[in-house]
């Protein structure tokens, strides 16, 4: 599923930034998620970083944008495709979590 952003939101600001696939923008008057662009993070983190930081919890699953969890990677590949990122083989594809700065050290 895509992720959606309710009318609690405050615009904090915070959520933006965080997405890794530019689904999140500026609605007339609250932030707004593209579902063709939300892959719930799948592809670059194991949970959705807007969710993680959202001072007000105004994120949940859009029931209108039901995906699993395969289409949401297809989604993420497409994605990286249309923006020239070389496609990555089932070997190298991109890890579920961010390293962390003891794994970099090592």
């Amino acid at each position: 599923m895509a992720l959606m952003i309710t009318d609690e939101c405050i615009n904090c600001d915070v959520c933006e930034p965080e997405c890794p696939n530019q689904a999140i923008s500026l609605g007339p008057e609250i932030y707004v998620i593209d579902p063709a662009r939300c892959t719930e993070c799948v592809g670059h983190f194991d949970e959705p970083q807007c969710v993680q930081v959202c001072p007000v919890s105004c994120i949940p699953l859009n029931p209108a944008h039901v995906e699993s969890r395969e289409d949401l990677m297809a989604k993420y590949l497409r994605l990286q495709k249309s923006a020239g990122a070389p496609e990555p083989s089932a070997a190298s594809a991109p890890a579920a979590t961010p390293s962390t700065d003891a794994e970099r050290e090592s």
